[in-house]
């Protein structure tokens, strides 16, 4: 298929396929699906190899949260039976994070409900970043605590934080639609804020809460001028008692296009398959392997995962390795510049390109040409109906933070 030789040639250059070739990959028909995985493979494989990076999340601070964005189970008015508990101790918080590292996880995740932290609560989740590192050498860690106000970033990048983690999640049209009570702009503003005090940016969206097409690729472009070093993808979890319950929009295949679609947006991008990967690409995650370089480890911050042993099993069956704690997961382009993304490169590559610019947690049009695809494509086929809603893969997590329980790891 020329699309696909073209966007595999793109990938290995790191140069930016055009807004119709990334619609064109989410326009494919399953008949396609095996290849467009295959060429997604190859740029994979030419900037993170057969390597599967393990992040762990500890949720700090489970639910109350005074922001009302609809795909959240912990949004205001949310009536789902999601653990509810104010901050974690720095040693309870530790404690959780030694059990991820324990299964192989190389990076931990901090985060917490909430429009943003206060000054105390950058100083609570200094003091736990140093709980962690001070037990486990290498370790990385990512904060997750909202928008940030001026200074803050700095403050948790000289207590030893990593990466801050602030998602785009929807594309900027749409974001009044799924949130009111803040901005697109205002996590724009946190991400630049995360990149200017040094930070590892981490940056992604959310799909399947009704987003068209043209919403994915905006929001993806979007995030490559913001330049993140990773982009989680998230599949939207549709909990009962939250607005978006009845969003069953995915079935595995979509999920696989849109990873496809991300890798060849940011082909040298720690891709993330993050939230939902268990309810929506089910038996077919394996597959998302050969798209996506990183994958959360056990439970997210309010439903469970897979088991861990099952995503270890799962990653080596599949002929991928876990990366070590030694390894470092950016190409070297990338990781030799401080603070730089995958637009930081002098002479092209990911974000690079002119106006390229700087964007939290957890079916419409296909986009294509009406007389067919691009570079050579047929005509996309009718995108098949998403499955029955899977109700019974979405569970409460009841064991690890904030419970008496061990976690999942």
């Amino acid at each position: 298929m020329d699309l696909l030789n073209t966007l595999v040639d793109k990938g290995l250059r790191r140069e930016l396929p055009t807004r119709e070739e990334a619609l064109a990959v989410l326009a494919t028909s399953d008949d396609d699906l095996l290849d467009v995985v295959a060429a997604a493979g190859k740029v994979r494989r030419k900037w993170f190899g057969r390597r599967v990076k393990l992040n762990y999340l500890v949720n700090l601070k489970s639910g109350l949260c005074p922001e009302d964005c609809s795909y959240c189970s912990q949004r205001l008015g949310s009536t789902a039976g999601i653990l509810k508990y104010t901050w974690l101790k720095p040693d309870e918080a530790s404690q959780a994070a030694a059990a991820g590292l324990a299964g192989g996880a190389k990076r931990v995740c901090l985060v917490a409900s909430g429009r943003g932290p206060t000054d105390r609560d950058v100083d609570r989740v200094s003091e736990t970043i140093k709980a962690i590192k001070d037990g486990n050498e290498g370790v990385e860690v990512c904060a997750c605590l909202g928008l940030l106000s001026d200074g803050q970033a700095e403050r948790l990048r000289e207590a030893g934080a990593d990466a801050y983690n602030h998602n785009l999640n929807t594309s900027e049209s749409t974001y009044g639609e799924i949130t009111t009570t803040h901005t697109y702009a205002d996590r724009v503003d946190t991400v630049n804020k995360a990149h200017a005090a040094g930070l590892s940016a981490c940056s992604g969206l959310i799909a399947g809460m009704g987003e068209s097409d043209e919403d994915l690729v905006d929001v993806v472009y979007a995030l490559r001028e913001l330049d993140p070093d990773s982009v989680p993808v998230n599949f939207l979890i549709p909990f009962e008692g939250t607005p978006l319950a009845k969003e069953w929009n995915l079935t595995p295949q979509r999920c696989l296009r849109i990873l496809a679609m991300v890798r060849f947006v940011c082909p040298d991008v720690e891709v993330r398959i993050a939230g939902g990967r268990e309810v929506h690409l089910r038996t077919l995650q394996p597959l998302a392997l050969h798209l996506a370089n990183s994958i959360f480890l056990g439970d997210y911050l309010t439903s469970e995962g897979q088991a861990g042993k099952a995503d270890l099993e799962m990653i080596a069956d599949a002929g991928f390795e876990v990366e070590g704690a030694g390894e470092v997961t950016l190409p070297e382009h990338r990781a030799s510049v401080g603070g730089g993304g995958c637009g930081s490169h002098a002479g092209g590559g990911c974000g690079s390109h002119e106006g390229g610019g700087c964007g939290s947690h957890e079916g419409a049009g296909c986009g294509s040409h009406a007389d067919g695809g691009v570079c050579g494509t047929a005509a996309a086929e009718p995108a098949a109906p998403a499955a029955e809603p899977r109700t019974d893969l979405v569970a409460v997590r009841r064991r690890g933070a904030g419970t008496d329980l061990a976690p999942n790891a």
